[in-house]
């Protein structure tokens, strides 16, 4: 099965002019959620919603309480409304944790953590032990390493062939099997297996209604099918985890792919085209691909093909170092892998179960970097927050740059993606920020559930002249009061679709139409008088992605 290139790939579309049923650029917007604390009848008002649904969202109003409470810290009112949410919170922790359920313990822990909950140490365990506890059964986290003399036929019997049959498949007349191959390799002896998700995507995903069963192939017995269950799986990251009822004939250890660089040599063990027990090598040819919209992908040399996805890419110790990805086809010696550290952030949620859904605090922005140093990172740098979301409410503006997370230094958008992704939604962060003009502040932030396409919700909540901050990265500003059409371009964003279009500031747009094509999309109609182009009106038509690294 495949996935999807690089959005970079699809982004600037022929230059031609689209006509057909496309919708108005004149949308409604929802207003904005912030409110406003100085406001008496606001404040009243947002106290009576938070005692509403503090019941069914406790971790939310937690956090909607001391936002209260941050503005007007002497109100006794307040005080009181925020140490009720802090006690109900408590009250959910210490019932988790009697339930053994360390994943939400962990995360009302984090959530009483952020916001300053005074008698944090008086809890029954902290942070460091809720880990342990949290990943002493952990399939993967918890193996004890296998010998390291090891042979590679023993790593080759740690390999599965993952197949999903999907019955008969009748074409003109005409019926064949049908099914979905892939490879897999144990983590636990108890038969717990790492695959990829697209290769079982059809036996989760609720918009297919065809038949869709699961079994694995043992290296040393490819000719019995032993029935498989998926237990958690990641669409973002493409990863997934399986559980069969056999003893592991080996167990994989997880590695550190931070020790591998490029150059390094890698093997990779699968099934290509369902030729089990092939056992490939190559090196890592670069360690930073923005494959995915959620993670940084290894590209190698190593032969991989149709069948391999999912197999363990190892290294010379044969400890796996990614999990080989081979869902771009057709593009020969071009292949990937995800890199291990991703899977040791994703086991728990994975092994708590079903769909993996990521976090965000509805903003999007970009590694901040000193001028001409091209390397020294400072942060991460806001271009944009939604209106309503978390970021914007939590009093994080444009034109701040994240500092930390929870007291843990933030010098990138790849670091405080590494920490969103050991994160569950409705959770509190602290995080730290330090604005335009140099000043530090601790913000309280909450994390939202991030939607399949983040540039959709942003379409739908804002503004089209701001929506294309993140869209395209360029921002307009209106330069016709008797039209809402026309523009003017205020700024443009380094390396975006706007900056490998051709826009520069001050170019004027004239914005005819705008369509979502299959809500993985916008396709933007437009006029543009570009500098580039000798002030010529030009007509485009671009084909804009909905989801990116950029958007956290």
């Amino acid at each position: 099965m495949k996935k999807k290139i690089p959005a970079k790939l699809f982004a600037i579309c022929a230059a031609v002019l689209l006509l057909a049923s496309c919708e108005s650029t004149d949308k409604a917007v929802p207003a904005s959620t912030v409110p406003d604390y100085t406001s008496e009848d606001a404040i009243a008002y947002e106290m009576q919603e938070i005692q509403k649904a503090l019941e069914k969202e406790p971790v939310k109003c937690l956090w909607r309480a001391k936002l209260l409470e941050q503005a007007h810290p002497s109100r006794s009112a307040i005080q009181t409304l925020f140490k009720t949410c802090e006690d109900s919170l408590v009250s959910l922790y210490k019932a988790e944790l009697e339930k053994r359920n360390y994943l939400d313990a962990l995360r009302y822990y984090q959530s009483l953590k952020a916001v300053g909950y005074k008698e944090l140490s008086s809890l029954p365990q902290q942070e460091r032990q809720l880990r342990q506890n949290l990943e002493r059964n952990v399939p993967g986290l918890s193996t004890v390493p296998e010998s390291q003399n090891t042979r590679v036929a023993d790593l080759i019997k740690g390999t599965v062939t993952v197949f999903v049959d999907k019955g008969i498949k009748v074409e003109r007349g005409k019926g064949y099997a049908d099914g979905v191959l892939g490879s897999g390799f144990f983590i636990s002896k108890n038969g717990y297996i790492i695959t990829n998700h697209h290769v079982i995507e059809d036996c989760v995903n609720p918009e297919y209604d065809g038949f869709a069963r699961l079994y694995i192939r043992l290296a040393e017995d490819p000719e019995t099918r032993i029935p498989a269950k998926i237990i958690g799986y990641d669409k973002s990251i493409d990863l997934a985890l399986l559980k069969t009822e056999v003893d592991a004939p080996y167990v994989f250890n997880l590695g550190s792919s931070a020790d591998l660089d490029v150059g390094d040599k890698v093997y990779a063990i699968g099934s290509p085209l369902g030729l089990d027990r092939t056992l490939t090598s190559g090196i890592i040819s670069s360690k930073d691909r923005d494959l995915f919209t959620s993670a940084r992908m290894f590209q190698i040399d190593a032969a991989v093909n149709s069948g391999n996805s999912g197999g363990p890419l190892i290294d010379e110790q044969g400890n796996v170092q990614a999990i080989v990805f081979a869902g771009v086809q057709n593009y020969q010696g071009l292949n990937f892998a995800i890199p291990v550290e991703y899977l040791r952030n994703e086991l728990p949620i994975l092994y708590a179960g079903g769909a993996r859904k990521h976090p965000w605090i509805c903003a999007y922005g970009k590694t901040k970097r000193l001028p001409g140093s091209g390397v020294e990172n400072e942060g991460l740098s806001v271009l944009y927050t939604m209106p309503g979301g978390s970021a914007l409410r939590s009093g994080i503006a444009v034109g701040d740059t994240i500092l930390s997370v929870n007291g843990v230094s933030v010098s990138s958008r790849e670091d405080f993606g590494s920490i969103l992704m050991q994160c569950k939604a409705d959770t509190i962060l602290s995080i730290g920020v330090q604005d335009a003009k140099g000043h530090f502040a601790e913000k309280f932030v909450y994390l939202e559930q991030r939607p399949d396409m983040p540039g959709l919700e942003v379409y739908r909540h804002d503004a089209i002249s701001s929506a294309l901050i993140p869209l395209m990265g360029m921002e307009l500003v209106s330069s016709s009061t008797s039209s809402k059409r026309h523009y003017t371009v205020k700024s443009v964003i380094k390396g975006s679709i706007a900056d490998e279009s051709g826009f520069n500031e001050n170019d004027t747009v004239e914005l005819i139409k705008t369509e979502v094509s299959e809500e993985e999309y916008l396709i933007i109609q437009l006029y543009a008088r570009k500098r580039a182009n000798a002030f010529i009106d030009v007509p485009f038509g671009l084909r804009v992605p909905l989801d990116s690294l950029y958007y956290f």
